[in-house]
């Protein structure tokens, strides 16, 4: 995620720090961005110019101390609540006053992460969809605090950065996409767990009956499972209601390891070429 908003941010015309912790990971980042940006130019819906220009803006550092000349930091790392708090904690003694902090988390509210710092007024969702450089949709959410001027901005980056923002005045866990996503999801693994219908039979029946471009297991292969995963902890932490914890066989996905396609297995086997179904 984090990559490929920091690659909307250079095209829309900003000054861009992409920062992570991990070299390796940074490298691999740059690598991904230039695949992507080659495949657009090839395909003519960019030229070799702009594709130079956008690098051009955009820096790639381990160093959380670039947060020191920003005016929008946009935290896109793990869902989970407590690393996001340790993330902006670091951030508001770096950031200058006037910096808006916006989170990308899917599910998570940022009235959740601004008491860690010292401008609830300036913090904002900005829940870019995966992959960014395709989906085009922001949902940027106020919480009580946040001031109209920061959702403002965050409209316009929004706007320059090519993206349809919708804005939503009032906050609640998941928002509307990740909410009736997970409805379908939800019915979708009660139906599998409960021997209905095999899941690759329910992603069928989504694809051809309901003319999804994808299955919901096909869904969260691709997102990630952990990442679900990790959004049903937070929501079942937030409300204590059984019905939100995360299910036994996402679990147990987790555990093993098979998290989709990052992982190469999840509920398909991605190993070979293209998608064993």
């Amino acid at each position: 995620m984090g990559h490929q908003i920091a690659m909307l941010s250079a095209l829309g015309g900003f000054e861009t720090v992409l920062q992570d912790v991990q070299e390796p990971a940074l490298k691999k980042a740059e690598e991904k961005l230039h695949g992507i940006l080659d495949k657009w130019v090839g395909k003519g819906r960019l030229s070799d110019d702009q594709k130079a220009a956008a690098f051009s803006r955009l820096q790639f550092t381990t160093d959380i101390g670039a947060a020191a000349n920003a005016d929008l930091i946009i935290e896109a790392v793990v869902e989970k609540l407590d690393v996001k708090k340790e993330v902006f904690s670091k951030l508001e003694a770096i950031a200058p006053e006037h910096a808006i902090f916006a989170t990308n988390s899917s599910t998570i509210v940022n009235s959740l992460l601004a008491d860690v710092t010292n401008r609830p007024d300036k913090f904002v969702n900005m829940h870019f969809f995966f992959p960014p450089l395709v989906m085009d949709c922001v949902e940027v959410v106020m919480s009580d605090t946040t001031s109209e001027e920061t959702a403002q901005i965050a409209m316009d980056v929004c706007k320059q950065m090519n993206r349809t923002a919708v804005l939503l005045k009032k906050e609640i866990s998941g928002f509307v996409a990740n909410r009736i996503l997970g409805a379908l999801q939800r019915e979708a693994v009660y139906l599998y767990e409960n021997g209905i219908a095999d899941f690759k039979d329910i992603d069928i029946i989504c694809r051809k009956a309901l003319n999804h471009p994808i299955g919901p297991f096909e869904l969260m292969d691709l997102s990630g499972i952990d990442v679900g995963y990790f959004v049903m902890q937070q929501r079942y932490k937030e409300t204590g209601n059984p019905e939100d914890k995360p299910f036994a066989c996402i679990e147990e996905k987790v555990k093993q390891g098979h998290l989709g396609r990052k992982t190469g297995k999840g509920w398909y086997d991605y190993s070979g070429e293209g998608v064993k179904r």
